[in-house]
Formats: structure tokens, C-alpha cells, sequence
């Protein structure tokens, strides 16, 4: 080829285009399924157990990055598989109360952790009962690798007082905001 002149462009022919653009759509299947799966997840919210913090049909998302460096802390929304369920069925959003060794108590519809009552102000001001029915019985000590969790409507709320201590196994992740209604986008954390 002498100075001053052009290679011919290759003619891409369309098995080329064909692998490219294949190839293009697996990428995007493979990155948003990596995304799901190690970054974040979108939920839409069922029951009005997190109500007045989180509204039955809202939309957020729970990202799972923090929890590869630390451990779920007192005060955090997490999701998690529903104990109930083997495997991952159904998926839950509650507060977490307490964490492993602490004692939890429920003292005239006030929840005490290690003797000392929390300030729960998200509850809007709902007393906090032992559910009926339940083979839970207080106070409870939280067992190591897992976490006392509540829903935030204490009196529409099936959580740790019906099912007991969660294992940090079976949390997915720790809900960060919501998107969806317009009017409800926020902050959770």
C-alpha cells in the first residue's frame, strides 16, 4: 500500500452482524443477571406490614453490597427469604431489632433490647404484643448468625415474634429506596 492511499473497508456481512448483535444481547442478559445477583433487587412490596415506612404496592430496591463487608445492624430493613419457606419462595421486608446474643422483651407493648427500651418512632406510636398463637416466648435471646426482626405496623405484622430469630443466610439484602409511586420515592437507609 503506497502513503496516501486507504485500506478497503471489510465488507461486514450479515453473519457477522448477526454474531455481533447476538453477542451484544448475551451481554446484557449476563450483566443484568450478575446485577440481580450480587448488586441489587428490585421488590414490589405485598402487605402492609412495614406501613407507614413502606406502602403496600411500592417499589424498591434492596442492595446487597454492604452486607458482603458487614453484618445486618440494629435499625436496618432488610429482605429475606421467608422462614416459613425452604429455599427461596418468598421473599420479606422487616426491621431489624436485634442481632445475635442480644435479648429482646416485650413489656407492655414496648420492645426492650438487653433491657432497655428502644425509641421506635416508625411505629407511630402502635404497642408492640406477643402474637397469639405463637410458641415464641419472652424475653428471647437471638441465637448466633441470626437476627430479630419486626415489621414496622406492629399490629399487621408477622415477623420474628410468629416465626422467631431469622439466620443471616437468608437475607438477600438491605432495602435502600424506594422508587415507585413518585409520590413515595425516598431514602430508607
Amino acid at each position: 500500500m503506497d502513503l496516501g492511499q486507504h485500506a478497503e473497508p471489510r465488507s461486514s456481512g450479515a453473519a457477522r452482524s448477526i454474531v455481533r448483535n447476538i453477542a451484544t444481547i448475551a451481554f446484557v442478559f449476563v450483566l443484568a443477571w450478575a446485577l440481580r445477583t450480587f448488586v441489587f433487587q428490585p421488590y414490589k412490596i405485598p402487605s402492609g406490614s412495614m406501613e407507614s415506612t413502606v406502602m403496600t404496592g411500592d417499589f424498591l430496591v434492596s442492595e446487597k453490597v454492604s452486607y458482603y463487608f458487614r453484618d445486618p445492624e440494629q435499625g436496618d430493613i432488610v429482605t429475606f427469604y421467608d422462614p416459613a419457606f425452604s429455599g427461596d419462595v418468598r421473599t420479606l421486608l422487616k426491621r431489624v431489632i436485634a442481632t445475635e446474643g442480644q435479648t429482646v422483651d416485650l413489656v407492655d407493648g414496648v420492645v426492650y433490647v438487653d433491657g432497655k427500651p428502644l425509641s421506635e418512632l416508625y411505629t407511630g406510636g402502635k404497642p408492640s404484643y406477643p402474637l397469639e398463637n405463637s410458641s415464641i416466648s419472652f424475653p428471647y435471646t437471638v441465637p448466633e448468625g441470626s437476627l430479630w426482626v419486626m415489621g414496622d405496623n406492629r399490629t399487621n405484622s408477622q415477623d420474628s415474634r410468629w416465626f422467631g430469630a431469622v439466620s443471616k443466610e437468608r437475607v438477600t439484602g438491605r432495602a435502600v429506596v424506594i422508587f415507585w409511586p413518585v409520590s413515595d420515592i425516598g431514602s430508607l437507609a
